[in-house]
């Protein structure tokens, strides 16, 4: 089922999860920040939902049931409709060579469970904006900028007062 269209047609996102909650969660964030979302629960829905509504990012669990999303994720990028819908690995699945296995199974991104729904809404922001994820060195960039703005911001304000108590 696809949301009405919006007048500015806003970037649309399919999120692919098994855990109803979690897709809830990731599908109410994703709609608050301004994003048309559409669902499916196994990897067959999620490659019927990318095919009939090609959307701009799709955020795959790993872990489906039906179809995995390692085989949902090749099908995707084998297919000339859907190959260039970038992919954003979203799984409990934490080891080193996942992350490795999902790219090569033609993911773009990899976050691991539990995710934070900022995080998520982070990396596909940037992977609408850019369609490729940011590289590590853009990414380091980023993060310091971050820091170093947070620092000048606590140097601004001057040293924190201790606060007094008014006991008697």
């Amino acid at each position: 089922m696809r949301d009405a269209p919006s007048a500015t047609l806003a970037p649309m996102i399919l999120v692919v999860d098994d855990f109803e909650d979690n897709r809830a969660m990731y599908v109410e964030y994703l709609r608050f920040a301004g994003f048309r979302v559409i669902e499916a629960a196994n990897g067959r829905e999620a490659i019927e939902r990318a095919r009939e509504s090609l959307p701009d990012v799709v955020v795959m669990d790993l872990s489906l049931p039906v179809m995995d999303g390692w085989e949902a994720t090749r099908q995707l990028k084998g297919d000339p409709r859907t190959r260039a819908i970038p992919v954003i690995a979203l799984t409990g699945h934490a080891l080193a060579g996942h992350s490795q296995g999902a790219k090569d199974a033609g993911c773009d991104e990899f976050l691991s469970k539990p995710c934070l729904p900022k995080t998520l809404l982070d990396k596909v922001r940037t992977m609408v904006s850019t369609g490729e994820p940011p590289s590590p060195k853009e990414s380091k960039r980023k993060e310091s900028a971050k820091w170093r703005a947070n620092d000048d911001a606590r140097a601004a304000r001057g040293p924190s007062k201790p606060k007094t108590s008014k006991r008697g």
